[in-house]
């Protein structure tokens, strides 16, 4: 079997307001090869778009690849690593036995995961890592799109 090729992903979701317009973003690197996307929705979470910025990065790739993916969402970190085999084996209820949220998101993750052999990485948000800055940056034009103004800078 072939060696799979190794992509580097940083994600980021912001929202303007929680619940309000959100955005994601990831960008994907192969080698020197990069790629940016972004992604908005009209009335969602923070927490929807964090996972969102790392859902689209892994059904982008076309392939099966390692794929190491750099968040500042604990909460995905987490949630991927920790929580979903004990939500899963809980009837996707959480240990007080409510409904966790965010279920279709994180079934989608885990079917997303599937084909790639996946390592996650935390980092510090807004701490200086540059493509952290640049996947936030992206998230927040691109959750302002949804409110018709246009954000730059640090929120």
């Amino acid at each position: 079997m072939s060696e799979r090729q190794t992509v580097d992903v940083f994600t980021d979701g912001a929202c303007l307001g929680n619940p309000g317009p959100g955005g994601w973003a990831a960008l994907l690197r192969y080698g020197k090869i990069e790629k940016l996307i972004s992604g908005a929705d009209a009335d969602t979470t923070n927490n929807r778009m964090e996972l969102m910025g790392a859902i689209a990065a892994l059904e982008a790739l076309t392939r099966p690849c390692l794929v190491r993916i750099t968040t500042d969402s604990q909460y995905v970190k987490q949630g991927i690593q920790q929580w979903v085999a004990r939500w899963q084996a809980n009837g996707w209820r959480t240990s007080d036995k409510k409904p966790v949220k965010n279920q279709d998101l994180w079934e989608r993750l885990i079917r997303a995961t599937a084909p790639h052999q996946v390592e996650w990485f935390w980092t510090r948000g807004h701490s200086g890592h540059e493509d952290n800055e640049r996947v936030d940056e992206a998230a927040r034009i691109a959750a302002a799109t949804q409110t018709g103004v246009t954000q730059t800078g640090n929120a």
